[in-house]
């Protein structure tokens, strides 16, 4: 007869593979204009493909791509005229793998936070900076437009709300998302709208496009206000939903999708909107508060 073998949740949470901890550290210049001219960028996580079969392939002198994707390749950069990006892949005995976007997780989170940092820094409007730099890269600058309108970006919001932007490219697509939050009593942080941007080249399926943008901010949230991992004596502490949170029906914000007619080549759709998320959410935190929550999960003093 047939035996069905399922682990417990205890042991799926102290026995899996975990999604590895990254540190950035981004010195950045700005010129009079407040553009930036230098961009100096040290990322320090553990390699996702170190021991599998892809080592061999994507691990080219000792850098996995995984661990700068979406920073080496950021479109923001392109123009900046001195920059560097360095990697360090200390090596740990707890087991890690890809996570849902893979290393876009916790790059576009860096990325989306400096740069917001930089246009507040140069007195400028978050939208309009971004937008400068973007300025001969049409489909970028189309998706962060239109994410910001869908929003509601520069129009008046109910009272205690504001607005955060991120926009980043991973796997072919490009993903654009202002979230809108407040702040409860306790401090906690909630997210009531997020406006999507989706220029995924050829939508053949748009309701599953829609629906994988649903499901990823869905998911990115848990990430982005609840869900963490820690370890004390070389245990994992969190067993099981008690102490492991994740979001839940109440916590789900509105989400409209704005899927952008384009003939690019198809990228994919099922992990890009993780991405974005947690610099839109952590944007509009710093909007609102003018604390800047540099660390996963977001947690206010």
């Amino acid at each position: 007869m047939p035996v069905k073998t399922v682990w417990t949740r205890e042991d799926d949470i102290r026995g899996g593979y975990y999604r590895p901890q990254f540190l950035h550290r981004i010195e950045a210049a700005l010129d009079a204009k407040g553009r930036p001219t230098a961009w100096k960028h040290g990322i320090v996580g553990q390699s996702i493909l170190a021991g599998t079969p892809f080592e061999a392939l994507m691990v080219k002198n000792g850098v996995d791509i995984t661990s700068v994707e979406g920073v080496v390749d950021s479109p923001y950069l392109e123009n900046v005229p001195d920059r560097f990006v360095s990697v360090h892949s200390p090596k740990t005995q707890v087991p890690v793998l890809w996570w849902r976007s893979v290393g876009n997780t916790h790059t576009a989170f860096a990325m989306e936070s400096m740069l917001d940092e930089l246009a507040h820094a140069g007195g400028r409007d978050p939208l309009e900076f971004r937008a400068e730099l973007l300025a001969d890269k049409p489909r970028h600058l189309r998706a962060l437009r239109t994410a910001a309108e869908k929003g509601g970006w520069g129009k008046a919001l109910p009272k205690g709300h504001a607005l955060g932007l991120a926009m980043h490219e991973s796997f072919g697509s490009i993903i654009a998302q202002a979230a809108e939050v407040s702040i409860d009593e306790d401090k906690s942080i909630r997210v009531h709208k997020v406006s999507c941007a989706v220029d995924c080249g050829t939508a053949v399926n748009p309701l599953s496009v829609e629906a994988q943008i649903q499901g990823s901010i869905a998911f990115g949230l848990s990430a982005v206000l609840y869900s963490e991992v820690t370890l004390k004596n070389g245990r994992v502490e969190q067993s099981n939903f008690h102490d492991y949170k994740v979001a839940r029906s109440p916590d789900m914000p509105e989400v409209t999708v704005h899927i952008l007619e384009s003939d690019a080549k198809m990228g994919g759709i099922g992990e890009p909107a993780v991405a974005p998320l947690s610099a839109a959410v952590a944007n509009a935190v710093y909007a609102l508060t003018k604390q800047r929550l540099r660390s996963l999960p977001l947690r206010l003093a």
